[in-house]
C-alpha cells in the first residue's frame, strides 16, 4: 500500500445528519476540511467516497409511496444523493480536490491535485463497495468507513440489548452478521456485498466515528484507537 494515501468512505449521516432539518452539517465540513488540509500538508493523498445519507431516505420514502417502483429505481435515486453529496464535498474542499466527481471506480483522474472525491456508480451496492473497489484499484489495503457511531455492533445496540461493540473481528465471522445480499435502505455497518469484496481483495476497514477525525491519525498510526477494525 501507499502509505501516504488514505482512502475513505464518508457515510452521508455526517454530511446531511439523520435528525434535523434535512440540511447539510456546515460544522462537519468545515472540520472535515481542516482534516483534508493536516494530512494534505503532510504529503497525503486522499480519496473521499460520499453517501446518500438522509437525502437518499427522503427520496426512497417518497418513492415507496408511488407504484410500481423496483430496487433499482430506490438504487438510482439514491446514488444520485450520493452525487449530490459528492459535489457537495468537492466544492467544500475547493483547491484540493480534482476538476470532476468520480462515479466510476475504474476511471480516477491522474491529475497533481491531493484529494479525489467520488460517489455512487451503479446499483446493487452501496458506496461502501466503491471505496474497496478504488483502494483496490490503487494497491491500498486500507478503508477508513466514517459514521457516525464510535463502532460497530454485532446487532443492533437500539433494539438487542444483548449486542456487543466489535473491536476487531475477522471478515468471515463479520460476514455471519450482515445480510447476504444487498437491497435499499439495508442496515448494516459495512454493506455485504462491499465487505465480500473486501475479504476477497485482502482489504481491512476501519470503521470509526466521523466526529472524532483524530482517531484516524491513530489507528493509522497503529495506536489504541475507538473505532472498530474488520480484516
Amino acid at each position: 500500500m501507499n502509505h501516504e494515501t488514505i482512502v475513505i468512505s464518508v457515510g452521508g449521516s455526517l454530511i446531511v445528519p439523520s435528525k434535523g432539518d434535512g440540511a447539510p452539517d456546515t460544522a462537519f465540513l468545515k472540520t472535515l476540511r481542516d482534516f483534508v488540509e493536516k494530512n494534505v500538508a503532510k504529503g497525503r493523498k486522499l480519496v473521499l467516497i460520499a453517501g446518500g445519507g438522509k437525502t437518499a431516505r427522503m427520496y426512497h420514502k417518497a418513492l415507496q409511496e408511488m407504484p410500481n417502483v423496483t430496487d433499482d429505481d430506490l438504487d438510482w435515486i439514491g446514488i444520485h444523493a450520493t452525487r449530490l453529496n459528492g459535489q457537495l464535498l468537492k466544492i467544500a474542499l475547493k483547491g484540493f480536490t480534482d476538476e470532476y466527481l468520480v462515479t466510476n471506480p475504474n476511471e480516477l483522474p491522474t491529475s497533481d491535485k491531493p484529494v479525489i472525491v467520488g460517489s455512487g456508480y451503479k446499483p446493487g451496492s452501496s458506496t461502501d463497495l466503491r471505496a474497496v473497489q478504488i483502494a483496490k484499484n490503487l494497491g491500498a489495503t486500507k478503508v477508513i468507513n466514517l459514521s457516525n457511531i464510535d463502532y460497530a455492533y454485532t446487532a443492533d445496540p437500539n433494539e438487542d440489548m444483548s449486542a456487543q461493540k466489535i473491536e476487531e473481528m475477522r471478515w468471515d465471522e463479520f460476514l455471519k452478521l450482515v445480510p447476504d445480499t444487498w437491497s435499499p435502505n439495508i442496515s448494516a455497518p459495512f454493506d455485504p456485498v462491499a465487505s465480500r469484496e473486501a475479504k476477497e481483495s485482502g482489504i481491512e476497514v476501519a470503521i470509526i466515528n466521523g466526529n472524532k477525525l483524530e482517531e484516524i491519525e491513530k489507528y493509522l498510526s497503529g495506536e489504541a484507537f475507538i473505532g472498530s477494525v474488520i480484516r
